[in-house]
């Protein structure tokens, strides 16, 4: 099945949509395949600034109104305690939430942007997206991320080369608390550091302190630069450390 065919056959939906490199291609094939399919947004404690900017900026290119779903993660305790399984609950709570106002705005299919690419293992965020019946076009249609970035460079869309972004709460040590004021500390750490053109890296907490996981091409950089970055980072952070490996993972 195309992209093209699945919008066919489901004319309407809802998009869980969050201004990724996946989601907005989705958004776009959408929108080009003249289908009604409406992105939601769900902004929590979790989702920096830049990601709501960026889901903002796209629809008003493409001039789809987006809607946005304020919700309180840490406001419930499988989430803020931060267990093994934290994705599981924050993926059926965000989703929920979705489902919830799409259904009272007369959508009942809702779709995401995961890719052929991804993992279909027992993910805990996986499994909540197949319990709620949630479709994804991108991996029915069998496009990789490596295709999702072609395709949309070739559509001129201003995320085919944004970087893969997991949630702020990534950046947590499992079975540590989340805090609000921990999840502000590593947005503004990040948003400082993208500042000065990195791209493709994490600022991890750590009982003493923060670890710089870059990307190996701009590790060299960073560890050149280790003054001007911990002088950036030191108002919230006393201890602050580059990871010589660069970065692995989420």
């Amino acid at each position: 099945m195309t992209l093209k065919e699945f919008f066919q056959a489901n004319p309407r939906a809802a998009l869980a949509f969050s201004g990724g490199t996946d989601s907005a291609y989705l958004l776009w094939a959408a929108h080009e395949a003249g289908a009604d399919v409406r992105p939601y947004f769900v902004k929590s404690q979790f989702q920096p600034a830049f990601e709501l900017e960026d889901a903002r900026r796209l629809c008003r290119r493409l001039g789809v109104e987006l809607r946005v779903l304020e919700l309180d993660q840490l406001g419930c305790r499988e989430i803020a305690s931060n267990p093994p399984e934290r994705c599981y609950y924050c993926k059926r709570r965000m989703f929920g939430a979705l489902i919830s106002a799409a259904g009272a705005e007369g959508y009942s299919l809702i779709i995401d942007g995961t890719n052929a690419s991804d993992s279909d293992g027992d993910r805990p965020g996986m499994r909540a997206i197949r319990e709620l019946a949630v479709r994804s076009p991108l991996r029915e249609a069998g496009i990789t991320k490596a295709r999702v970035r072609e395709l949309s460079a070739q559509a001129r869309l201003f995320t085919w080369d944004k970087p893969s972004y997991a949630c702020l709460a990534t950046r947590i040590p499992t079975g540590s608390p989340i805090r609000a004021e921990d999840l502000t500390k590593v947005e503004r750490g990040e948003a400082a550091l993208a500042a000065l053109g990195y791209r493709n890296f994490r600022l991890r907490l750590r009982p003493w302190g923060a670890l710089l996981q870059f990307d190996r091409c701009q590790l060299a950089r960073a560890e050149a630069e280790t003054d001007e970055i911990y002088r950036l980072l030191s108002p919230d952070f006393t201890d602050i450390r580059i990871d010589p490996e660069g970065r692995i993972g989420d």
